[in-house]
């Protein structure tokens, strides 16, 4: 009898330029680099196999982040502790593998996503804006929609307030205002984007001028890191 397989999983950072390489962008270059590496991962079954590499929570475009979690079988090529090294050798500017291990728990136990978001705006406008986030996150629910590739209207209906986890941070200065929360990771998941787009949808004089979103750390039900 066989051995059950391990599958293994990097953490990695995706920052600067790389930020705006697309998801499915972002699969392509992660093999690339496996195989520019000489790292042989998993491949599928069948007439058209493909690397097996899966990211379970996919970070939208022009986010940056230093968590990113990523899994795949090795099988030849490396060691698990010289594959970080290795990768960094060949990957682009802004993505940098920070650890690779065995990957023990399954990613349904992902519950949340801290993420750090700056807001900025045509004017000293970020002491109102605050204002009204509280009144926001004060209320019961805050529904708004969002587009949906399973719903026949293209659209779907989202409560924002039971997936706004914890406003861990407010902190308005002039044209700028900077955000820390803790946003639900999964079914649903809250994007940062749509709850902006749900902010200013009620209060368009907040509307910003530039937005940045970095997500700080996955964790699971409990509140730990989740890896």
């Amino acid at each position: 009898m066989s051995e059950p397989r391990i599958d293994q999983r990097i953490l990695f950072v995706k920052e600067g330029s790389a930020k705006y390489i697309s998801h499915l962008d972002l699969m392509h270059t992660m093999e690339r680099a496996f195989l520019r590496g000489g790292i042989t991962i998993r491949h599928t079954a069948g007439f058209h196999p493909h690397p097996y590499v899966s990211i379970p929570l996919p970070l939208p475009l022009g986010f940056s982040s230093q968590c990113e979690l990523m899994e795949f079988g090795l099988e030849a090529g490396c060691t698990r502790e010289a594959l970080p090294e290795r990768m960094n050798q060949v990957l682009p500017a802004g993505i940098r593998v920070l650890d690779c291990y065995d990957a023990a728990r399954p990613f349904r136990e992902l519950a949340s996503v801290r993420y750090a978001l700056t807001w900025e705006f045509a004017g000293e406008l970020a002491q109102g804006a605050a204002e009204a986030f509280r009144d926001l996150t004060a209320r019961d629910h805050f529904v708004v929609q969002k587009k949906s590739k399973k719903a026949k209207s293209g659209f779907t209906e989202v409560d924002l307030i039971p997936a706004i986890q914890k406003v861990e941070a407010l902190r308005p200065l002039g044209d700028k205002l900077e955000l820390t929360l803790l946003l639900q990771a999964q079914n649903p998941g809250l994007s940062p984007a749509v709850l902006l787009q749900g902010f200013q949808g009620a209060w368009p004089q907040f509307a910003p001028v530039y937005t940045a979103a970095h997500r700080l750390e996955v964790l699971d039900g409990a509140g730990k890191v989740f890896r």
